[in-house]
């Protein structure tokens, strides 16, 4: 009970401490203004004549890729650089729970700025039938992968004092999880290394994505991501008791 009661107390001070500055405006703003740009003037939403969202989430691992970074490289950057971590792990509080009160309230960050983007399923719901069981499969997928991408950044946030080598690493590992299941990266291996094409695209959020968001909930594409997110997070863990030992 007690470990809850301090994640639910770090977690709160991370969210707040988004809304106080217009950062946490700004970022949502700039989301879901992208979303709209590549969703109805990029994809051609209007002229694809379907009931769907596929046009709406296929850019998400692309924008993931950048958005999400930015959010989570001050997790520990920040804190490491100001010198309150020391603050922060001398308090009560193990280093688990620091880690998982500062990644839950950045995802659930991100949750909300996902969450705004609602008007896409009543318009696509005014305009046609669609299968909403599918659409809500992807908002899951999207949200896992957020989370993914979360976890390195924090990962990556741990490991230095500066915002910009931490966003920097984050978007460079991230974008290797993107492109090892990227189609043309898949069909460029499937010539050089056959055999190699299935073992390296498991490891890509793209190829989990894509099953989820077809609307098929596989076991295999959950436990990927929340294996994705517990690694990292362990990692982190590492990392900073690492800080503390020194």
């Amino acid at each position: 009970m007690n470990a809850m009661a301090n994640i639910k107390t770090v977690a709160k001070r991370e969210l707040v401490g988004y809304f106080a500055s217009p950062v946490a405006f700004v970022f949502i703003v700039i989301f879901l203004l992208l979303t709209g740009f590549f969703t109805f003037m990029v994809a051609d939403f209007f002229r694809r004549e379907e009931a769907s969202l596929e046009a709406f989430f296929v850019w998400h691992p692309w924008l993931y890729l950048f958005l999400v970074p930015a959010v989570g490289m001050r997790l520990w950057s920040e804190e490491r650089r100001m010198g309150t971590i020391e603050l922060l792990l001398t308090m009560p509080l193990t280093a688990w729970q620091a880690i998982v009160g500062k990644f839950l309230a950045s995802w659930a960050f991100l949750a909300l700025a996902l969450f705004l983007t609602f008007p896409m399923v009543l318009t696509v719901n005014y305009l046609g039938n669609p299968d909403n069981g599918a659409i809500f499969c992807a908002y899951l997928g999207s949200f896992l992968m957020a989370g993914s991408y979360l976890a390195v950044s924090c990962m990556t946030s741990a490991l230095t004092r500066n915002q910009v080598v931490s966003f920097i690493l984050s978007v460079v590992i991230c974008l290797f999880l993107i492109l090892a299941g990227w189609p043309p990266v898949t069909r460029m291996l499937e010539i050089w290394a056959p055999g190699m094409v299935d073992p390296i695209a498991s490891f890509s959020v793209m190829f989990h994505f894509e099953s989820i968001r077809r609307g098929v909930l596989d076991t295999r594409d959950l436990v990927f991501f929340a294996s994705l997110i517990g690694f990292c997070l362990f990692t982190t863990g590492v990392i900073i008791r690492g800080h503390r030992a020194g």
